[in-house]
Parts: structure tokens; sequence; C-alpha cells
């Protein structure tokens, strides 16, 4: 099945299909190197809110067409809105940098994304936000928005200090210089670096083995690890009890067992 979300031939398309349990998402705008424009941040917002309201989707794929994955926001179509401080996509969808701010609901679905080629300031906040990353030995990271007077708004100075220490994310983000997949990864801003031209594929794989997995306990374990990131472990802890108490009372947790007993694969459904 595939079908595109938004498109606009001068604005660029996010395009939408689904294979199994997984929604791929593919930014498409490749002449102006993924240039997000407003129609773009727009279309991603609704492929993202799209994946959380699905129960037949189970984990979402964010990749790109052409050679790379983004340079980042068109600021010439972005810059307005900026300046007025409006909203790029709608409080009740799904924020893709996922800041948990304003209202807007929260992403539970696991998320893999495949970067390649130039992936910039944008495009470096998505993937932080996202849960797992696969990126091309060719990609070009830049967080580069001292360059142009702004401030990165999309997460880079709360997760870039979380995943790679304060000093690490401050010689990135004060300098704007262009960094590798081997210093990326030294810094598990992504966590495995591929041969260019095998991202997608290392991601698609690794989104059907999580979408094998029971639905509702990968969503408990996401909702535990952002918790524990955003206000401490005590606080995740807290939950451990009557989380496993709902998840051991699931079809799924019976499923589970009964498939050890039987020795086979389990079938799960999300409930």
């Amino acid at each position: 099945m595939s079908e595109t979300t938004v498109n606009d031939a001068a604005a660029g398309s996010v395009d939408c299909d689904v294979m199994g349990h997984t929604l791929v998402i593919r930014i498409n705008r490749p002449a102006k190197l993924n240039g997000f424009t407003p129609v773009m941040m727009r279309g991603l917002s609704d492929a993202y809110t799209r994946l959380e309201n699905d129960a037949s989707l189970r984990v979402g794929v964010v990749c790109a067409e052409g050679k790379h994955f983004t340079a980042g926001l068109d600021l010439p179509t972005i810059a307005p809105i900026m300046r007025r401080g409006e909203r790029l996509f709608p409080k009740d969808q799904v924020d893709p940098f996922e800041l948990g701010l304003d209202g807007h609901p929260r992403r539970s679905k696991p998320l893999v994304v495949a970067v390649k080629g130039i992936t910039y300031t944008l495009g470096i906040e998505l993937m932080l936000a996202a849960d797992v990353v696969i990126a091309a030995d060719d990609c070009r990271f830049s967080q580069l928005e001292v360059k142009r007077g702004v401030l990165a708004t999309g997460g880079a100075t709360l997760r870039m200090s979380q995943r790679a220490g304060v000093g690490n994310a401050l010689l990135h983000l004060l300098t704007g210089d262009e960094f590798d997949a081997a210093e990326a990864l030294r810094l598990n801003f992504v966590q495995k670096v591929v041969p260019a031209g095998q991202e997608f594929d290392e991601a698609m794989r690794i989104a059907g083995v999580i979408s094998e997995q029971a639905p509702l306990a990968v969503q408990a374990t996401i909702a535990s690890v952002r918790l524990c990131v955003e206000q401490g472990p005590l606080a995740a802890a807290s939950q451990f009890v009557a989380t496993q108490a709902r998840l051991a009372n699931s079809e799924d947790a019976a499923e589970g067992v009964a498939s050890f007993k039987e020795r086979r694969k389990p079938q799960f459904k999300g409930r």
C-alpha cells in the first residue's frame, strides 16, 4: 500500500508506505536536499500522528529520497513563521521532535531512522528524537544554527548533552562544525553505521524485528526509558509494579507463555 500524505512539487512532500506492521515515512524533496518547508513539516506530523493512531501499525521507519537525508529547514519559507511565533503543526498532532510540550500527544510507538549524506540541523534533531538510528558511512552532520543567528529548538541542546556529555555537545553546537558518521557513533547520536546504500534495508530489518515483539510491552519499554530520561530513575522505577501487572494480565502475555510452552513463534495482537 502506498500513498502520499502531503504532496506539492515545489513545497516537497512526505510520503507514506505501509509494509506489514511498519509505516515507512519518506522525506521527498531531493532537488532541494530535502530541505523542510511548512508543507513538509505538517506532512511529517501527519505521518507521526497516523503511526500513533492506527492500531495496525507497530513501528515507523523514517528515510529520505535522493542522496541526502535533509539539509534542514528551508529558511526562506520557514523564517516568516518563526518570526510570528506560529506553530508548524497543529496542537492535537504528534510533535516529531518529541519535546513533550504544548499539549501535543506523545509518540508511544517505536521509530527507526535511516540517515545518509547531508544530515544537518533538523535532521539531527529528528534522529535524536527517535528510538534507533542507522547511519550510512557517508553521513555529514552539522548542527549549525549558530551560523544562522538562531537557536536549535528541536531538541539538540537537550539530547546532545544527554547522549554525549556537555563538553562534546557544546563542541559541535557552538562551532556548527561538520562531523562524520564515526563521530556520531562515538557520541551515541546513532546506533549503527553501515555502508552507504544499506541504511534503509538495515532500518527495515530492525523495524521488522521490533514489529514481531509484543506491542504493549514495546510501548511500555519506551515509556519507561523516556520517564527515566525526563524525570529520573526513581520516577521510572515507581511505575514498574503497576505496569507489570497491566502487561501480565494482557492477552499478549498469555500468548508469550503459551508460545514458550509450545515451542512456537508468538502471535501477538497488541491487547
